[in-house]
């Protein structure tokens, strides 16, 4: 787990949960949750101190959580603040109206973006399982 974490970034907690959960899954829910989002996500955070860290979402093939860019490339490239993130992550805001306001930005394929939210809420369900 300490491959996907960053030292600095708040961000990079939710990641580690998300990792945690996907780890658990078995294949039959990973194999559930590639065929409901179908995608790669390649999300770029900048913290307060203007550093970047990218991690992947990989739901395209096997259900897989990476720090680092996407490869293959990914579908989606979203970007956005530290703060941002972590608001979209605990529900606070959401992420249309993110996007709408420009604090995140998104690259690719815009119609996957929206499943973002969904992924992000993966670890939720995982901790009441």
């Amino acid at each position: 787990m300490s491959d996907i974490k960053v030292d600095g970034f708040k961000a990079s907690d939710t990641f580690v949960e998300l990792h945690s959960a996907f780890d658990s899954f078995t294949d039959a829910q990973k194999q559930a949750q590639v065929k409901k989002t179908k995608g790669i996500f390649e999300l770029r955070i900048t913290n307060n101190d203007k550093k970047e860290a990218v991690w992947t979402i990989d739901l395209k093939k096997n259900g897989a959580i990476l720090k680092g860019l996407a490869s293959p490339k990914a579908d989606v490239t979203l970007i956005m603040s530290d703060d941002t993130f972590s608001q979209l992550a605990s529900g606070k805001l959401d992420g249309q109206k993110a996007f709408l306001t420009g604090k995140l930005k998104a690259k690719g394929n815009i119609m996957l973006a929206t499943k973002l939210a969904a992924v992000l809420q993966l670890t939720k369900l995982q901790s009441k399982l």
